[in-house]
């Protein structure tokens, strides 16, 4: 029997009483088990002290998770956030770093919602980070609602874009998301091409052109909603978890035959 792929899933710093906690979300590490078919492994955000090429030669996948915190404005040049905007310095100087070698070393990746807008930033570009306050443009945060099936019910329409990968899995051209952000992509990163735009022109969705000299020789996506949410119950965003795991698949057969 192959052994199912190995995927690394970034993790958030959270205080827990008197102590910090390393945690990634049960949907993310769910949706890596039942929809990817992987072995998810939680990746502390330890900064410097990880060991990223050694991290990755042992990695088939990486999936940079969403999370209430924004990436800290000065990583893209960004003006300062408004006060009580929560952040994470310790998963950006994790993320960032990591994003960029497994790029590089043709490990597979697939970036959600936070995740999404890290790797916008690692390669340069930059965000807006109220997308709600700008002229004619969606209010794209979650519903004011206790109940997390509201919150994650279809919010607005995405428009999937000719020729890329989005195209080649077969996704409708147009199909519904839903929406738990208020940053966005302001300026896209070089080397990265949108695969899915809303109707108010906002990016979200973009693939790494394998194309581009510095970047990708492996599946790399970021999306900017959340399909891990009751992945099997979509075929859009289960499309999207599949593929990544055929590319993690695809890796660890190589890894192993070393």
């Amino acid at each position: 029997m192959a052994l199912k792929p190995l995927i690394g899933v970034t993790a958030c710093v959270k205080q827990i009483g008197l102590h910090p906690y390393h945690v990634s979300g049960d949907k993310y590490l769910r949706a890596v088990s039942v929809a990817a078919l992987g072995l998810p492994v939680v990746i502390p955000s330890l900064g410097d002290l990880t060991e990223i090429d050694e991290l990755l030669a042992n990695l088939d996948g990486l999936l940079l998770t969403g999370s209430p915190s924004n990436v800290e404005p000065f990583h893209y040049q960004g003006p300062a956030s408004a006060p009580g905007t929560d952040h994470d310095p310790a998963r950006d100087s994790t993320t960032l770093p990591l994003l960029r070698a497994a790029i590089a070393a043709g490990v597979p990746v697939l970036g959600i919602c936070r995740g999404f807008q890290e790797m916008n930033v690692a390669f340069g570009g930059s965000l807006h980070q109220k997308v709600h306050e700008l002229p004619g443009m969606l209010d794209h945060r979650e519903a004011d609602h206790p109940d997390l099936a509201m919150q994650y019910a279809p919010a607005h329409a995405v428009n999937v874009q000719p020729g890329g990968v989005f195209q080649a899995l077969a996704l409708p051209p147009v199909f519904q998301v839903n929406s738990i952000h208020s940053q966005g992509i302001d300026r896209l990163a070089p080397g990265l091409r949108a695969e899915a735009i809303a109707d108010d022109g906002l990016i979200e969705a973009f693939s790494v052109d394998r194309g581009h000299v510095e970047h990708s020789k492996a599946f790399a996506l970021g999306v900017q909603w959340h399909p891990e949410w009751q992945v099997l119950a979509n075929p859009p965003y289960l499309s999207i978890f599949q593929a990544f795991g055929d590319a993690c698949r695809q890796r660890a057969a190589l890894r192993n035959t070393r």
